[in-house]
C-alpha cells in the first residue's frame, strides 16, 4: 500500500505526456493567449511581408538582369492582358471644337468588352505626324470624361476644377493626339446605380471577376494597351514619340503601363506615390489596384523601376493625405537604385508642389515637350 500513491501519480503523469504528444504545443492551464484579431495580423503580415525580388545590384548589367526577371514575374502574377490584335471603331460622336476635335469611341474585339475611348486631335498640320500620349483617369463617378475635358455634362465641370483634372484637354492644346480610355468601373462602363446604393465598386467587381479567373488590374492593364495601340496606329500620330500620364488610379495604371510597354518613352505619374505594403497595413477595398501575391517578391516602387532609364516624373501634393512622405521616400529610393545602376539618376524626376490629390502638370509639360518634341 505504501506504494500505490507514487505509482498512480506516476501513471497520471504519463497519461498526460502521452496526451501531449498527440497535441503538441498546447498551452497547460496556467498559460495565457491573446486573440490576434484580423486588422493587427494582416498589419503584421505586411510589415513581415518578403519582398523576395528587391533589386539590390549595383551595375547595368545586374540592373537589365533584374528587370527582365521581375517583369516575368510581374507578367504571370496579372495574367493574361494582352489587347486585341483587331478590333472594330464605333464613331459614337465627332465634334470639331475650337481647338481641336473630340472623337468619341467604341472599341469592339470578340472576347472582349467593349472599350470607350476619346480620341483627342490638334488641329491637322500638314507633313507633320504628331507625338501621341495615353492619357488615364483616376477613380470617380464620370471616368474619362473629365480628362477629356467634357465640362458640357452635368457635374464634370466641379470635377474638373477640384483636381485640374482635364490633363487630356490640356495636353491635345499643346498638340499631341491624345487618347483617353474609359476603365472599369467608372463612368459609362459602371452604368446607371441605385440612388443611396453604397456598394465599394472596386472591392465588388475584383471579387466577381476573381470568381471567372480574371483580375481587375489585368483588364483595366489589357484596355490601356488598346488605347495605346489606337495611338500608336492612328495615321496622325509618329509612333516612335509615345508618352502616358494620368492621376490617382490613373497614376498608379500609368506606372504599370509603362512598366510593361517600352515603346512609351515618358510618364507622368501623379497622386500615385505610395506602396501596397503601407496600404493594406490598414483596411483597404480599392481591388482595381490589387495584383495577388505582389508582395511576395517587391511592390510598387519594385514595378516604378522597370520603366528605367525612361524618364518618369513623380507630382506629389504636399498635402496630399493619400501620400506618406516616409513610404515616399523609401519608394524613391529603391527606384532610384535602378536609376542610378543604369546611368540615369537624372530621368527620376520629382514635382512637389503645394497642393492637394491633383493634377499638376508645371514641370509635366515642359518634360513632355523635351522628350516628345
Amino acid at each position: 500500500m505504501a506504494e500505490a500513491f507514487p505509482r498512480r501519480r506516476f501513471l497520471k503523469a504519463a497519461g498526460a505526456a502521452s496526451l501531449a504528444s498527440f497535441f503538441p504545443g498546447r498551452l497547460r492551464a496556467e498559460e495565457s493567449a491573446e486573440l490576434l484579431t484580423v486588422d493587427p495580423w494582416i498589419r503584421r503580415q505586411a510589415d513581415e511581408a518578403p519582398l523576395a525580388m528587391r533589386f539590390r545590384g549595383t551595375t547595368a548589367q545586374e540592373c537589365r538582369a533584374w528587370q527582365a526577371e521581375f517583369a516575368a514575374k510581374l507578367r504571370a502574377l496579372l495574367g493574361p492582358h494582352a489587347p486585341p490584335d483587331r478590333w472594330k471603331t464605333v464613331v459614337q460622336e465627332a465634334k470639331d471644337l475650337e481647338d481641336h476635335r473630340r472623337e468619341q469611341l467604341l472599341l469592339l474585339a470578340e472576347g472582349h468588352p467593349p472599350l470607350p475611348v476619346y480620341l483627342l486631335l490638334p488641329r491637322p498640320q500638314p507633313n507633320k505626324r504628331c507625338a501621341g500620349i495615353l492619357a488615364i483617369h483616376g477613380h470617380g463617378e464620370f471616368g474619362y470624361h473629365t480628362v477629356a475635358g467634357r465640362d458640357d455634362l452635368p457635374g464634370v465641370a466641379k470635377a474638373i476644377q477640384g483636381a485640374n483634372y482635364d490633363y487630356g484637354r490640356q495636353l491635345v492644346r499643346r498638340g499631341y493626339v491624345v487618347a483617353v480610355p474609359c476603365l472599369n468601373p467608372f463612368g459609362p462602363r459602371l452604368g446607371r446605380t441605385a440612388t443611396g446604393d453604397k456598394t465599394d465598386r472596386c472591392a465588388d467587381t475584383f471579387i466577381r471577376l476573381q470568381m471567372l479567373g480574371k483580375l481587375l488590374i489585368a483588364e483595366n492593364l489589357r484596355d490601356c494597351l488598346w488605347a495605346l495601340e489606337l495611338l500608336a496606329r492612328h495615321q496622325e500620330v509618329d509612333a516612335g514619340r509615345l508618352g502616358c500620364v494620368g492621376l490617382s488610379y490613373g497614376g498608379r495604371m500609368t506606372m504599370l503601363t509603362t512598366a510593361l510597354e517600352p515603346r512609351i518613352g515618358v510618364a507622368v505619374v501623379s497622386g500615385a506615390l505610395n506602396v501596397m505594403q503601407e496600404r493594406i497595413s490598414k483596411p483597404y477595398s480599392c481591388g482595381a489596384q490589387i495584383i495577388p501575391g505582389l508582395l511576395n517578391y517587391g511592390d510598387t516602387p519594385e514595378i516604378g523601376s522597370l520603366i528605367a532609364p525612361r524618364p518618369c516624373l513623380w507630382e506629389v501634393g504636399l498635402h496630399d493625405g493619400l501620400i506618406s512622405p516616409q513610404w515616399a521616400d523609401e519608394a524613391l529610393t529603391r527606384m532610384r537604385r535602378a536609376y542610378q545602376a543604369l546611368g540615369a539618376e537624372d530621368r527620376l524626376l520629382v514635382d512637389r508642389f503645394e497642393g492637394r490629390h491633383q493634377w499638376h502638370g508645371e514641370v509635366a509639360y515642359p518634360l513632355l515637350a523635351k522628350i516628345l518634341g
